[in-house]
């Protein structure tokens, strides 16, 4: 292989892997990421390439002839981040450099510049909409305005903690036990000062705030794509984020029982009449993640819709006595199916939506239950609630993937649909024609071999 036949294939290769690394670093699945860095090496010239991803490296050989020895790059991923903004601007680079709309080095340039950008928002903002979205869970599970203000202030605090802990480089499953300590240390304060609210829906608004960073939509697609490794990893990280947040609380319910601070669990009822509030909760809490992750504005509409369709969803469901589990499973279906067709009709990723639309069905209030019922009451049924949060867990990654299993083909019947019945359009094509410069090849029907057919409004061809 000549030098400078040598450095291209560098270039590309080195296009695609650092592609690779925001989507995984994005949370996105190990197929989506193994299909766009093929992509990419495919519109960069180079097929046959072989891709290799272990959750925090991917490796990448091409091979451009038998008797020639292989190139094989790797990378390593240094840091997970929720930033929408970067991930939706690189899948529409990467489109954009599949389309021939960009050049390979037009491509890197821009790349380098997307991933050493700050984030399009302030951080202030980012921050505030953390609080907005724990105080739109306490207004999901019945709590007043009162509560709802608590919650936001307490969720403000919480994460300018973990941005500092950050900082100080400390690892993540300790922001985790800091964070739901200080959320149960609020609770406690509210108990012990005899407050007219719920302490309890404190600490829930604060477990899905430290729950809505863990990837568990992630780790469920990698296992059901055949990608065990991966998904085995991310397992074990969403375990372990999940531990430090039941060390956490119950750490705070321990000094509770100690001081005689019993922060008692009240019963929640789900009204009809409630209903227009847990739906525009729901929206708001979807939208508040996407913004505290920096997605894009335009983002903010589908997420938003997605996010009360689920609420929607998952309150008719238990209304109707299906069990919290099987009442998520229908509430992320319905989000799968949803966020597939409007991330792609807004120009976001579908993984954008998805991720902001489930945000309303974590198990925040379950974990609490569990928790409080083993650690204050000593009941055996904390471990069934516990039990019950892992099964929503695992029915919100679960009914999102089917979700997007079966809008893709819905989605392509549903455009032969509509090219099919469309009928004569008012104005203007329906699709854009190009002018034709040569003849048009036809196909005769006596013989069914291709002959020319001059295209129309030209002269014929004179006889040879």
């Amino acid at each position: 292989m000549e030098r400078d036949e040598q450095r291209e294939v560098y270039r590309t290769l080195d296009l695609a892997l650092r592609v690779g690394e925001v989507l995984l670093s994005s949370g996105a699945g190990t197929a989506d990421a193994t299909a766009t860095i093929l992509g990419v090496t495919a519109a960069g010239g180079l097929r046959g390439c072989e891709v290799d991803i272990t959750f925090t490296s991917m490796a990448i050989s091409y091979q451009a002839a038998p008797d020639v020895a292989p190139e094989t790059h790797i990378r390593l991923v240094r840091y997970r981040s929720q930033d929408f903004s970067r991930l939706t601007e690189v899948d529409g680079l990467v489109r954009r450099f599949a389309g021939g709309d960009l050049t390979r080095d037009e491509a890197s340039r821009e790349l380098a510049r997307l991933t050493s950008a700050g984030p399009p928002y302030p951080r202030w903002t980012a921050v505030l909409a953390w609080g907005v979205m724990a105080g739109g869970a306490t207004l999901l599970l019945g709590g007043g305005w009162l509560i709802t203000l608590v919650a936001v202030v307490t969720a403000v605090v919480i994460d300018l903690n973990n941005r500092w802990f950050s900082r100080q480089r400390l690892p993540a499953f300790y922001q985790q036990v800091a964070g739901a300590f200080v959320a149960s240390a609020v609770a406690l304060v509210l108990y012990a000062v005899h407050s007219p609210v719920k302490p309890s829906l404190v600490v829930a608004a604060g477990i899905i705030m430290l729950l809505a960073g863990i990837a568990l939509t992630g780790a469920v697609q990698d296992a059901i794509t055949g990608y065990y490794v991966t998904a085995a990893a991310r397992l074990l990280e969403a375990m372990l984020l999940t531990g430090g947040i039941i060390a956490g609380v119950s750490l705070g319910l321990a000094l509770g029982v100690r001081f005689g601070l019993n922060v008692g669990l009240e019963a929640q009822t789900i009204q009809l009449a409630n209903l227009p509030i847990m739906v525009g909760s729901g929206a708001l809490m979807a939208v508040a993640f996407a913004y505290a992750s920096y997605a894009p504005l335009r983002a903010l509409l589908p997420v938003a819709v997605i996010g009360a369709a689920g609420s929607l969803v998952f309150t008719l469901m238990t209304r109707a006595d299906f069990g919290p589990a099987w009442s998520t499973a229908a509430a992320a279906f319905m989000v799968g199916i949803g966020s597939y067709s409007l991330g792609r009709r807004f120009g976001v990723p579908p993984l954008v939506v998805v991720v902001s639309g489930t945000i309303p069905l974590l198990p925040g209030l379950t974990i609490y239950k569990g928790l409080y019922e083993l650690m204050s009451v000593g009941n055996l049924m904390g471990i069934v609630s516990l039990a019950t949060a892992v099964a929503i867990g695992v029915a919100i990654a679960s009914g999102v993937i089917l979700g997007e299993y079966v809008a893709q083909p819905i989605r392509r019947e549903a455009r032969r649909l509509e090219d099919r019945l469309a009928g004569p359009r008012l104005v203007g094509p329906r699709r854009p024609i190009g002018r034709r410069t040569g003849p048009r090849r036809t196909r005769s029907r006596r013989t069914g071999r291709r002959r020319s057919a001059e295209a129309p409004g030209r002269p014929p061809a004179a006889p040879r």
